[in-house]
């Protein structure tokens, strides 16, 4: 391979920008966004969503627990938590004891929580379900994801909503755009430092084009240098995004990282799985919810302190709930509706939604009360500042629980 001088390099990308260093995207690694985020950066005011999916069927009953409902306690024995148990929201709910950190954001009225959530006549497979809730219709055609449509409508820049995760999920797939999936190779190379170092060094002879292009790569060695306790060895991204004991809040300290160093992302997707509790469900459920509430907190903290927190919205949901009644193996089975949480500054806190009855049932499930696609219309209108009518069609209405 012939060798580049650093001249012919400079003037290669003269015309191209730095924004070259995202060509290859899908795939998107700690040195694309870096590069991305200085030629072209989070410009102030921008709102962005982060998006997490709680793979496998959550159990609402035991995540937002109807406590003081007789109905409650008689359709789960051993499995119900009784009052003194669960994080008390009011006289008559209360969080699973593993979310006592999202307890308080509820109670400081910076969490939401819409009760009922899920789509008119519901299907219990995994599959199907959130093919529904990725793609946001119930048409078995559709082919592309909300968020891939939300692309396509918005510019097609791929980097705009990014994803941590082992593959790019089916909601960021869209007809002309597919979202970045954030590599797992994360950590800047020695390598990757060192050319950047190089390339930031002026000379002489350079022209004011050649001087532009220093100047970026000395911006992006400034952002990664400053990024460095990210990596260290005690750092959030030391290890890879599932090595640890809770995956989630690396992928959250990552994205958190993304939003300080101005990645231009509108759209962070993360997840956790391990929801799919037909056995021994009490402390698996607890022990994923603690993740959850650990991760989500940790990262509303964080965000707090950066210019950008303000406009931050975090959304949760699963792609069903569980059955009412507990089955013999001290779990539940796939349901309908369940809960969905929406974090941070610009959120009205407070329950939204009706909750569903646990007396008038369908087929033994809960009814659900909160269409899931009114959901992401508030948030693509409030919380994204986009038109959703494109994304999710006509027809959908707000539920209130995000400011202007």
């Amino acid at each position: 391979m012939p060798e580049v001088s650093r001249r012919g390099f400079l003037g290669a990308c003269i015309g191209v920008g730095t924004a070259a260093a995202v060509a290859s995207l899908p795939v998107a690694t700690w040195a694309d966004v870096l590069m991305a985020a200085e030629d072209r950066p989070l410009q102030d005011g921008t709102k962005v969503l982060v998006l997490i999916t709680l793979y496998g069927g959550n159990d609402g009953l035991n995540t937002v627990i109807p406590y003081s409902d007789n109905t409650y306690q008689d359709a789960r024995p051993g499995l119900a938590y009784s009052a003194d148990k669960v994080v008390k929201l009011d006289k008559s709910y209360g969080l699973n004891p593993g979310m006592s950190g999202m307890g308080e954001m509820f109670h400081n009225g910076s969490l939401a929580i819409v009760r009922g959530v899920g789509y008119p006549e519901p299907d219990r497979s995994h599959f199907r379900s959130i093919d529904i809730w990725q793609s946001a219709s119930l048409d078995n055609s559709t082919n592309t994801g909300w968020i891939g449509r939300w692309l396509d409508f918005n510019g097609a820049d791929p980097l705009s909503a990014l994803h941590f995760g082992r593959a790019v999920p089916a909601l960021a797939v869209g007809e002309k755009t597919v979202g970045a999936l954030f590599s797992r190779d994360v950590r800047p190379s020695e390598d990757f430092a060192t050319l950047i170092s190089a390339l930031s060094q002026p000379h002489p002879s350079d022209s004011r084009a050649m001087r532009m292009v220093c100047d970026a790569y000395r911006s992006a060695a400034h952002v990664n240098k400053g990024l460095e306790p990210m990596f260290a060895e005690d750092g959030p991204l030391s290890d890879d995004l599932e090595s640890d004991d809770n995956g989630l809040a690396v992928q959250l300290d990552a994205v958190a990282a993304c939003i300080a160093a101005d990645v231009p992302t509108q759209i962070y997707s993360v997840e956790l799985s391990g929801f799919d509790t037909h056995a021994d469900e009490l402390g698996t459920q607890q022990d994923l919810l603690k993740k959850l509430d650990r991760a989500v907190t940790s990262f509303i903290r964080q965000i707090s302190r950066d210019k950008h927190g303000k406009n931050v919205t975090v959304m949760a949901y699963s792609e069903f709930g569980r059955r009412v009644a507990a089955n013999a193996s001290q779990g539940t089975d796939h349901g309908t509706a369940g809960p969905v949480f929406i974090a941070g500054h610009r959120v009205r806190g407070g329950f939204y939604g009706d909750d569903p009855s646990l007396t008038d049932l369908a087929d033994d499930d809960l009814k659900v009360t909160t269409d899931f696609r009114d959901i992401y219309h508030e948030i693509l209108v409030r919380g994204l500042g986009s038109d959703s009518e494109p994304i999710l069609g006509q027809g959908r209405k707000e539920l209130g629980f995000l400011k202007a």
